[in-house]
């Protein structure tokens, strides 16, 4: 009853930020600075585990600038925005976004980007291998590096803004990451008829 009867020092700092709401003072949590407001939010969040609340910040940042640098781009240029996008367009962006993310987050070749970030753990198959993220500043860096799922948004972003700004290289690139994962597929359904065979034999 005496928890849910007022919050501690901590939830109200939370709750109402360094100043209050609307920046009028409330007592004791608003005299904090901002650091030290953002620490307590990190620790509360956290809850005792190393979360990288500042990196994600920074990528946040980061991707909100690149669509702000893009969008300035096409208005001096005078880019017009598609009014659609035909399925065959969605289904083009949407493979080769997957298999850019593999390439990009999974692949041997490309570890050497990886590397400052992360570490080996193991071959994955196919090319891939698996990779730690590394703690510190680099952590939020080695999660983008080493996730398709995070990687990808960045990289539909990209797609997408240079379909406005450069539709035929990019149009050509987007073909051509589709063809390889479709190489991709015919190869895995190629051993595993070729294996089946093989059982049957």
């Amino acid at each position: 009853m005496s928890r849910d009867r007022g919050l501690s020092h901590l939830d109200a700092s939370v709750a109402l930020g360094p100043r209050g709401f609307g920046g009028v003072r409330t007592g004791n949590p608003a005299s904090m600075s901002m650091g030290e407001w953002w620490r307590r939010v990190r620790s509360a969040y956290a809850g005792g585990e190393q979360r990288p609340l500042g990196g994600y910040a920074a990528s946040l940042l980061s991707y909100a600038g690149l669509v702000g640098v893009a969008a300035a781009v096409g208005r001096r240029r005078g880019a017009r925005l598609p009014e659609r996008w035909s399925t065959g367009d969605v289904v083009l962006l949407s493979v080769a976004t997957h298999k850019a993310s593999r390439l990009v987050t999974k692949s041997a070749v490309t570890s050497v980007l990886r590397a400052p970030f992360t570490r080996y753990d193991g071959a994955a198959g196919e090319a891939e291998v698996n990779e730690s993220v590394r703690a510190g500043a680099r952590h939020a860096v080695g999660e983008l590096a080493t996730c398709p799922f995070c990687s990808g948004v960045w990289i539909a972003g990209a797609l997408t803004a240079g379909r406005v700004l450069a539709p035929r290289a990019t149009g050509l690139l987007m073909t051509a990451l589709t063809a390889v994962a479709a190489s991709d597929w015919l190869h895995l359904a190629y051993d595993r008829a070729k294996q089946g065979a093989a059982d049957r034999s």
